[in-house]
C-alpha cells in the first residue's frame, strides 16, 4: 500500500538505482521509480520492490505526476547525452521550483551548463556525487551534493538519512553551487585511481621481488588493515587475494587478465589539474598504468622483443623473500606515504577548483564525508579532516604538523621500495610519482632556471634574476654573448 504522492522519484534502475531506491524506502520515504525500459520497472515491482512503498511508473508523465511538490527527481543514468535526454523528456511535465538531482558521474562542466539552463526555466539542479558502489547505495553511501543551496535544503533530510554514518555523523555535506559536488566526486575518483594503482604496485613488488603467493600477500594486507593502512580498499584487497577459483583451485586473481578498465573520471581529474595548474602526478601515473594495461597485445610483443632484458634482470636479482623480509615493513610505510602524497594532490586540486569558481568548498568537511560509505574511506581521512580543521588555509597536506613528521620518517621507505623495484625492472609509476612530487615540493631550488633560459634563448620569453629581486622580467641576446 502506498500514499497518494511520493516523497521523491528516481530514474534509472541499474544496480545503483535499485539499491538507492531501496535505501530511501527503508528510511520511511515513499519513492516513485521510472526506467527507459518499462520491463525493468515491472521486474523491480514484482521482485525487490514488492510490498514496499514504491510506485512504478509506466511513462514520464505519470512518473512526474506521482510526486509531491516541489518534485524531487534523482537521475542515475549514464553520464553525458543520456542525462540531457532524460532531462528533456521530463521537462514538459515539470513546474517551476522542481528539483532534479543528478546522482551519476557527470562531468562538472556539464553540470555547470545544465544548472544555468535549468535555472533560466525556473528549475533547480543538484549535482550529487554518490560513492560506495552497490553496497554503499543500499546501506549508506557518501554523498557529495552541489548546486542550488535552497534546493539542497529541500532534499537534505533524505540525503542525511540515507547516507553512511561515522560516529553518528552523516557522510554528506553541501559543497557549493553549480558543479562543486561533481567536481569533488571527480577528484574523489581520481584519488581512488591513485589508491588502487599504489596497492597494485605494492602487490606486484611482493609477488615479483619476494616471490610470495596471493594468499601470503593477502595475509600481509590483512595485517596492514589493522594498522595505519586501515581502509576499504586494503580490506577488500586482502579478501580478493584469499579467494580460490572453484574450477582450478588456483588463486582467482592469478587468472584475471591484466587489463583495467576506466569510465573517464580519472582522465577528467588529470585534465582539470592541467587546466588549473595543479600537479597530480600520482593520479596521472595511475591513469597511465591503466592505459598501458589496456595495450596487452603490444606488451606481449614487447616482452618477446626484450626477453633478454628480463633474463639479465633475473640473473642479477635471483632469490626470493619470505613473510619476515625487511622490505615488507618498508612497503607498508611506503604505501602510506605515497597515499598521503596522492591525497595531498587531490585536496590541492579541490581547493584550486573551489577558488576558481567561488564554490567555498570546505576541505575538512570533504574529508569528513569520505570517512564512511565511499570507496576511498580510510582511517587516514580522519587525520586529513583534523589537518584542515587546524588550518583551513593549509597550502598543502604535506606541511601539516601531523603529516610532515611522518613524511620525514617514511620517505626512506619509499626510496628503498623504488630502488628494489628499479633493480628488478618492476614498474611503479604511481609510487615513483609520489616520491618525485614530495621531492619536488620540498625542493628550495628546481632545475627550471635552465628551462627558462632555454625558453628565452629560442623564444625571447624572458626571465627573472635571483640577484636582482623586483627588477622585473629580462631578456638576453644569447647569441651575442656566445659569439663573444
Amino acid at each position: 500500500m502506498v500514499d497518494k504522492k511520493s516523497d521523491i522519484g528516481l530514474v534509472g534502475l541499474g544496480v545503483m538505482g535499485e539499491n538507492l531506491a531501496l535505501n530511501i524506502e527503508r528510511h520511511g520515504y515513499q519513492i516513485s521509480i521510472f526506467n527507459r525500459s518499462h520491463e525493468k520497472v515491472v521486474e523491480f515491482m514484482e521482485g525487490r520492490g514488492k510490498g514496499k512503498k514504491v510506485v512504478g511508473a509506466p511513462d514520464e508523465k505519470s512518473f512526474v505526476e506521482s510526486l509531491s511538490s516541489p518534485r524531487k527527481i534523482i537521475l542515475l543514468v549514464k553520464a553525458g547525452d543520456a542525462v540531457d535526454q532524460t532531462i528533456a523528456k521530463l521537462k514538459p511535465y515539470l513546474e517551476k521550483g522542481d528539483i532534479i538531482i543528478d546522482g551519476g558521474n557527470s562531468h562538472y562542466v556539464d553540470t555547470q551548463r545544465r544548472e544555468k539552463e535549468l535555472a533560466a526555466e525556473g528549475l533547480c539542479l543538484i549535482g550529487s556525487g554518490v560513492s560506495g558502489g552497490e553496497e554503499g547505495a543500499l546501506w549508506g553511501p557518501s554523498l557529495m551534493p552541489g548546486g542550488d543551496a535552497k534546493a539542497y535544503e529541500a532534499i537534505r533530510p533524505i540525503w542525511e538519512d540515507v547516507s553512511a554514518k561515522v560516529d553518528g555523523s552523516p557522510c554528506v555535506t553541501y559543497l557549493g553551487p553549480d558543479g562543486a559536488g561533481h567536481f569533488v566526486k571527480m577528484v574523489h575518483n581520481g584519488i581512488e585511481y591513485g589508491d588502487m594503482q599504489l596497492i597494485a604496485e605494492v602487490y606486484d613488488v611482493l609477488r615479483r621481488a619476494l616471490g610470495l603467493t596471493a594468499p601470503q600477500i593477502g595475509h600481509i594486507f590483512s595485517k596492514w588493515n589493522e594498522g595505519i593502512l586501515n581502509s576499504f580498499l586494503i580490506e577488500i584487497t586482502a579478501k580478493i587475494l584469499s579467494v580460490k577459483d572453484k574450477e582450478t583451485g588456483k588463486p582467482l586473481v592469478d587468472l584475471i587478465l591484466d587489463k583495467a578498465g576506466q569510465k573517464g573520471t580519472g582522465r577528467w581529474t588529470s585534465e582539470a589539474a592541467l587546466e588549473l595548474s595543479v600537479p597530480v602526478p600520482t593520479i596521472d601515473g595511475a591513469l597511465t598504468g591503466r592505459v598501458l594495461s589496456s595495450m596487452k597485445d603490444e606488451r606481449m610483443n614487447a616482452a618477446r622483443v626484450f626477453a633478454s632484458v628480463s633474463e639479465d634482470l633475473e640473473k642479477e636479482t635471483a632469490g626470493s623473500g619470505g613473510l619476515d623480509h625487511p622490505l615488507i615493513d618498508h612497503l607498508e610505510k611506503a604505501l602510506y606515504a605515497a597515499k598521503v602524497c596522492s591525497y595531498a594532490q587531490g585536496m590541492s586540486l579541490i581547493k584550486a577548483g573551489s577558488d576558481k569558481y567561488n564554490w567555498g568548498v570546505n576541505l575538512s568537511e570533504t574529508a569528513r564525508i569520505w570517512r564512511g560509505g565511499c570507496i576511498i574511506r580510510a582511517e587516514l581521512l580522519e587525520r586529513i579532516r583534523a589537518a584542515f580543521d587546524r588550518d583551513k588555509n593549509l597550502p598543502n597536506l604535506l606541511v601539516d604538523e601531523d603529516f610532515a613528521p611522518f613524511m620525514v620518517q617514511s620517505h626512506m621507505s619509499m626510496r628503498a621500495v623504488i630502488k628494489e623495484a628499479i633493480v628488478r625492472g618492476i614498474p611503479l609509476p604511481a609510487m615513483t610519482a609520489s616520491l618525485s612530487y614530495f621531492d619536488s615540493y620540498r625542493a628550495a631550488h628546481l632545475p627550471q632556471n635552465l628551462t627558462q633560459a632555454q625558453r628565452d634563448f629560442f623564444g625571447a620569453h624572458t626571465y627573472e634574476r635571483v640577484d636582482k629581486p623586483g627588477a622585473g622580467f629580462m631578456h638576453t641576446e644569447w647569441a651575442e654573448l656566445i659569439a663573444k
